[in-house]
């Protein structure tokens, strides 16, 4: 489940890199990519949960979620900017990545 999980966050994370390059360059993500980012990093979110919830998974695990889920609340902020048709501050976008890479790189310690 673990496997799967990093697999969801890594493309998703992808996905996240061309959307901040579009921030970052002053213009607008495309919507349909900021749908794809969002359903990916929910779906990791919900393997997670269903890790957690069997009870037999290692701390990293459950950190790498807090601050996943952390970064899926920085996300709705972020959309929350799309739909209003305003560019996000390029900051929350750069702290969003980082939380976001902070949770990845956690939960990847465990297959290290």
């Amino acid at each position: 489940m673990l496997n799967y999980a990093i697999v969801v966050f890594g493309v998703g994370a992808l996905g996240g890199l061309v959307l901040a390059a579009h921030v970052l360059r002053n213009k607008f993500a495309p919507w349909a990519l900021s749908v794809l980012h969002a359903l990916l990093g929910a779906a990791g979110l919900i393997l997670l949960i269903t890790l957690l919830v069997q009870g037999n998974a290692p701390q990293q695990v459950m950190i790498g979620f807090v601050l996943l889920l952390l970064a899926a609340l920085g996300g709705f902020f972020l959309a929350s900017f799309h739909m209003r048709k305003k560019l996000p501050p390029k900051a929350v976008v750069v702290i969003h990545a980082a939380v976001a890479a902070a949770g990845f790189l956690t939960l990847a310690s465990v297959l290290l």
